[in-house]
């Protein structure tokens, strides 16, 4: 019976040569996070992702560093190792625009509370003049979720003419609903109001400080050897150009999608936040602004309710990040609830910070890979739940 080269790397690969910890090679530190091992593995014999990269913080250091399964299965099947590059998706959203939208604040030349209009006065028209960049941070600014693909094959000037002329679907402040919509826009801001495109300004103020040398926009020829293929486009592969069809339509920079980075990147920024703003000597944000970006505010749940005609749950967003809603299932079942925040990805990527127990868990999947079916919600909320667990055993 033949053997797949799949099966031999996971039988035989993984167990010897995945576990990469940068703190710790102790076999306890292995054995701490064998519920990780297990329910990667489960997800990769169902199929929900090709592989994974999982790594986890803990009191400033990297507890576990790990690769399983495979990078690309098609054109050609490829090992993945921890260093891959993947396709952020949204994550997008909290490390590069609400990273950025967060030092214009603390630079003062932007308010929270302050009207988008008076940024962009072409965005007042139809009824949007009292939506502010808080609303647009916690996603409850009343504009769609996605407007059509159409409105950006005319390129990015002509893409954020439409947006400036859409109409709300609700009043600002009245209902939670996650916009991509509402981060493009941001990402606009940035550009108006920090004077250059939201990838160069994230680039310059906060991942060149933070030393994340493989986290960028539009990734080089040579980064592209690293990268993680997603789904198809025009019948072929994508390898290096951004999967979210409206960020690839704008050139690749947007502020809801785009940026492409690895593990070893979001690592080093989530000790950023954890530390309060600064990391080996270059402070990104001041405390108080890292609390600012954080904090949990509750966000009106649009009218859902529960049985009986219970009031919904309370729902929590912070200025950039998930608290506690329906994507929140990478917290898992251990850490605290409406305590930590983080945020996840559309390609099969997410972060989950949990300030309590000093702890980051930042999984990385291609789960689009090759075509477009993955699921990896069941594997999040696994891992979280296994990682609480491993930490609070220390």
């Amino acid at each position: 019976m033949k053997t797949s080269i799949k099966s031999l790397f996971l039988c035989f690969f993984v167990p010897l040569c995945g576990h990469l910890s940068l703190a710790s090679a102790d076999p306890s530190e292995v054995d701490r996070f064998a519920k990780v091992d297990e329910a990667v593995a489960a997800a990769l014999k169902r199929g929900d992702c090709p592989g994974a990269v999982v790594l986890v913080v803990h009191k400033d250091e990297v507890v576990f560093r790990k690769a399983y399964g495979q990078r690309a299965v098609r054109p050609e099947e490829q090992i993945i190792t921890a260093d891959t590059v993947f396709d952020l998706a949204s994550l997008t959203k909290p490390i590069a625009t609400a990273t950025s939208v967060m030092l214009l604040i603390e630079q003062g030349k932007l308010r929270v509370d302050e009207k988008v209009a008076k940024y962009w006065p072409a965005f007042a028209g139809n009824g949007k003049e009292d939506v502010t960049v808080a609303h647009l941070l916690i996603h409850t600014s009343g504009l769609t979720a996605d407007n059509p693909a159409a409105d950006y094959e005319d390129g990015r000037a002509k893409a954020l003419e439409r947006i400036a002329a859409l109409t709300l679907e609700a009043p600002a402040g009245s209902r939670f609903r996650y916009s991509d919509v509402g981060f493009i826009v941001l990402g606009e801001l940035v550009e108006r109001v920090g004077g250059v495109p939201v990838d160069r300004f994230a680039k310059e103020h906060v991942f060149d400080p933070l030393k994340m040398v493989g986290t960028t926009f539009k990734p080089s020829d040579e980064l592209k050897k690293r990268i993680a293929p997603t789904g198809k486009r025009a019948g072929k592969m994508i390898l290096g150009d951004v999967h979210d069809p409206r960020a690839f339509l704008m050139g690749g920079v947007a502020g809801h999608a785009g940026l492409f980075g690895p593990a070893d990147d979001l690592a080093r920024y989530c000790r950023m936040l954890l530390r309060g703003g600064d990391l080996d000597g270059a402070r990104v944000l001041k405390p108080e602004t890292v609390k600012l970006f954080t904090e949990p505010r509750e966000v009106p749940a649009g009218g859902k309710p529960g049985k009986k005609d219970e009031p919904a749950r309370k729902l929590f967003r912070s200025y950039g990040w998930d608290v506690d809603t329906a994507f929140t299932a990478q917290r898992g079942g251990r850490f605290p609830r409406g305590e930590g925040f983080g945020h996840t990805g559309f390609t099969g990527t997410s972060i989950w910070v949990d300030p309590r127990s000093k702890t980051a868990v930042i999984v990385l999947t291609n789960r689009v890979h090759p075509d477009d079916k993955g699921n990896v919600v069941r594997l999040r909320k696994e891992i979280g739940t296994a990682v609480a667990e491993a930490v609070g055993k220390q």
